[in-house]
């Protein structure tokens, strides 16, 4: 059974702003706790969201500096196509929610997760200087959307950390329009990883491919032929 599929977390109120989104505030806080369970949102850190409605757009964001093993049904703000709460009283919503809009201008992306793994965070400190790494040959990689052999050759671009998110979504943005655009993730040097799905079941197992990819490069690495 999907971690998706498992029985519903109950335990507390949703609140009323929230109401219509009860399966996809139980789904984000179920990956929340896998997540940190597997050390890839630890502490505070990692950020996730769904499209809940796409014209006008809307987002469902985890809040701002919340533990991910332990979401609880009120840790969650709507934000609009600005990133803005759409009705005041909400928490404060995650730090880099405009990443997240970012992504969600494409009409095929209905969920954003952004995590904090070793491997992504010790790998975008190696390859910063060519400003992406390649991955290409295992098997693993036919787990993404739209790949179906080993030998396709991913790109994951690797952006320079900032605390000016404007500028960070901009950058992305740029690279988006770019002849070599982003296709299913990338990387903030020395901080983490952000990809997508078009819904919330492909942006985890989006996750979960990369993260063993990234695994698989960063030891492989350790034992040069």
């Amino acid at each position: 059974m999907s971690v998706l599929d498992s029985p519903p977390i109950v335990d507390g109120p949703v609140p009323t702003l929230l109401e219509d989104w009860v399966d996809e505030i139980n789904g984000l806080r179920r990956i929340g706790r896998e997540f940190y369970s597997k050390g890839w949102s630890v502490g505070t850190s990692s950020n996730y969201s769904v499209v809940v409605q796409r014209n006008p757009l809307r987002l469902l964001v985890t809040a701002s500096g919340k533990d991910k093993g332990c979401l609880a049904c009120g840790d969650f703000v709507l934000v609009d196509e600005h990133g803005e709460p759409t009705e005041a009283g909400q928490p404060k919503s995650s730090a880099e929610t405009l990443l997240h809009i970012a992504a969600a201008q494409d009409a095929n992306i209905g969920a954003v997760l952004h995590t904090h793994s070793v491997w992504a965070t010790l790998l975008s400190d190696v390859f910063l200087g060519e400003g992406g790494m390649e991955l290409t040959g295992y098997e693993m990689l036919k787990g993404l959307q739209g790949v179906s052999t080993h030998a396709h050759r991913e790109w994951i671009p690797i952006f320079r950390n900032t605390q000016q998110i404007p500028t960070l979504a901009a950058d992305v943005a740029v690279c988006q329009a770019s002849d070599r655009p982003i296709a299913h993730a990338y990387l903030i040097h020395q901080h983490g990883l952000y990809t997508w799905g078009r819904d919330l079941a492909e942006a985890r197992r989006h996750i979960e491919i990369l993260e063993f990819l990234f695994e698989c490069k960063a030891r492989r690495m350790a034992f040069p032929h």
